[in-house]
């Protein structure tokens, strides 16, 4: 298998998402459903008609780019013919696309992983209170600069690489004076360009130990099966398919970093040369063609694009 399956994370919503599937497939209509019923609320309006703010807040954005992703596996499935167990050699997603990534492997039910998405998003967000912590990308340095800044940066306070993007994109984590500091560090080590992200906690750092803990006690509730295809690990950049491990990777998720550029290069050393980003946006194909050589991604998210994603899967089954 030459395929790999990849789901994105926290930025790539958008109002609007996933509404022209629903429309045109039952099957992605009663993924929306079933997100809905499971929190308890219409979601699906928030998705589909915003506004922009509410969609953005991290409880809402994270079940809802779930949401889009699977509605559109769904939709490869029944029209495209995709299956993630003949398919994917692995499957893979950034940050909360990891709890996607899961649930099209089969290893968690779509209820399940709305519901643990939820209270990630309230954790995460209630973790550090609004204006302490910040986000800052450091475009042009390699992970290694990167990490070193970080370190200078720190001074006694938190200061991590929350995602490794890949492209000399890293992006840095921790409370905000810290992360300041680590903006004007970067720019005289070399960095092409060093800025705030508009994000309201700080992710993926240890500020967020509280969120971790909320996880765990969320995530031993649940019951997580053996994915259908291995899950290469957000914190490990290799593949895990024992679910107990899984569990435990998906806690360490919370303060650990994203290592995104050395899971695709896992994917890719291993065969896969083409990557299905399935749900909303076109972040991670871009990312692929700046880490891997002669990888392609394909990004999947409406129904005009079923007819290209059936050709190159066609082409993965015979390479």
């Amino acid at each position: 298998m030459t395929a790999a399956f990849t789901f994105p994370g926290q930025g790539s919503q958008a109002v609007g998402m996933g509404k022209a599937l629903a429309e045109a497939f039952p099957v992605a209509r009663a993924v929306f459903d079933e997100v809905d019923a499971a929190l308890g609320e219409k979601l699906t309006a928030i998705i589909w008609e915003g506004p922009a703010e509410t969609l953005q807040l991290t409880e809402n954005a994270q079940p809802a780019l779930m949401a889009v992703s699977l509605a559109t596996l769904r939709v490869l499935e029944t029209e495209a013919g995709f299956s993630v167990g003949r398919d994917a050699a692995f499957v893979a997603g950034h940050s909360l696309g990891e709890y996607s990534a899961l649930a099209a492997a089969g290893g968690l039910s779509i209820g399940d992983t709305a519901r643990l998405l939820r209270t990630r998003g309230l954790a995460m967000q209630k973790a550090v209170p609004v204006g302490v912590g910040a986000m800052a990308a450091l475009l042009g340095l390699d992970y290694d600069a990167a990490v070193a800044v970080a370190n200078e940066a720190a001074q006694g306070q938190v200061c991590q690489a929350a995602n490794d993007n890949g492209g000399g994109q890293v992006v840095v984590s921790g409370d905000k004076a810290a992360v300041e500091r680590a903006i004007e560090i970067a720019k005289t080590k070399g960095a092409k360009r060093a800025m705030l992200l508009p994000v309201s906690a700080p992710f993926h750092c240890a500020l967020m130990q509280p969120a971790a803990d909320v996880m765990a006690k969320a995530l031993a509730e649940v019951t997580i099966n053996r994915p259908a295809s291995p899950l290469v690990s957000n914190v490990l950049a290799a593949p895990v398919t024992d679910p107990d491990e899984i569990r435990r990777r998906l806690i360490e998720q919370v303060t650990g970093t994203v290592r995104w550029r050395e899971s695709v290069a896992y994917m890719a050393s291993h065969g896969v040369t083409r990557f299905f980003e399935i749900g909303a946006g076109k972040v991670l194909s871009g990312l692929v063609k700046r880490i891997a050589d002669g990888a392609i991604g394909i990004s999947v998210g409406g129904p005009n694009d079923m007819a290209a994603a059936k050709e190159a899967l066609a082409a993965a089954r015979t390479a």
